[in-house]
């Protein structure tokens, strides 16, 4: 019978001169029993993902008609690209693809409604359009407050208004000027137009020349009263209109004159017409 050998008791190893087994770590066993558990379920779940990727998926609704049903989903912006046969048309009414096909479109059938007849409104014609007030004006004197220029057989005078032919010899068309668009002249109930002759204002038939343009144009020019006007000539700078005698006539300025800065000072104002 062998003789059995005893085993070095652990809890003096220094004395007995024994030393532990280093060449198995504690807990190896377990770790390589989870590892291959691990391994093994990796392996099958890559199986059945590459198992369900051969199998052929089920056509939805959606997969039909991608471009038709995205455009009917709301709040899904469409790209569509544009088919070949919407073209821009160059001028001249040729398309820029001769080879284009048309395309064909279902005709769009009204639905028919059914409404009460009326009869037609009787047909009303308003009356024409009056030319503004403000156009037409009157000059009245500044030292003669109730003396306006009045046309009385041709020659253009101061007067007192009494009656209603003496509103409308002294109304007059105030228009942009013959000669100098920032100038003004005046025109007549009669269509006639003021212009000095002679030095002397009257009412004349318009020739068309230069020389009538020129002597019917007046330049407004102020002379510091609010809404008091001189008005100079065209073709004579350094001649205004003033009344002397009670008629209206062309006169050279006189600087410091207070009777002719008194004569030649009228106010525009609306027409008395």
């Amino acid at each position: 019978m062998p003789e059995s050998t005893s085993r070095r008791p652990q809890n003096q190893p220094w004395e007995n001169n024994w030393t532990s087994d280093t060449s198995r770590v504690p807990g190896t066993r377990r770790l390589w029993l989870a590892g291959a558990l691990a391994l093994a379920t990796i392996v099958a779940c890559v199986t059945a993902i590459s198992v369900m990727r051969t199998q052929p998926d089920e056509k939805s609704p959606l997969s039909q008609s991608p471009a038709a049903d995205e455009a009917s989903i709301p709040g899904l912006i469409s790209f569509a690209t544009p088919s070949a046969s919407a073209t821009t048309t160059p001028p001249g009414g040729k398309s820029a693809l001769p080879s284009a096909q048309p395309t064909r479109t279902t005709p769009h059938r009204p639905t028919p409604t059914v409404t009460a007849s009326k009869s037609p409104a009787p047909h009303t014609t308003s009356p024409a359009p009056k030319p503004p007030s403000t156009t037409w004006r009157s000059l009245r004197s500044v030292n003669y407050p109730d003396h306006y220029w009045r046309v009385s057989h041709g020659q253009v005078t101061l007067e007192a208004i009494t009656s209603s032919s003496d509103r409308r010899d002294a109304t007059f068309k105030l228009v942009q000027g013959l000669a100098a668009p920032s100038c003004h002249s005046f025109v007549t109930a009669d269509g006639s137009y003021l212009r000095h002759r002679d030095f002397e204002l009257r009412a004349d038939r318009h020739d068309g020349s230069r020389l009538f343009q020129q002597d019917a144009t007046f330049c407004p020019r102020s002379t510091g009263h609010s809404g008091v006007i001189m008005l100079e000539s065209v073709n004579y700078p350094g001649r205004f209109l003033r009344h002397q005698n009670f008629r209206l006539r062309l006169d050279e300025y006189r600087h410091g004159d207070r009777n002719f800065s008194a004569d030649s000072a009228f106010r525009l104002v609306d027409g008395l017409s």
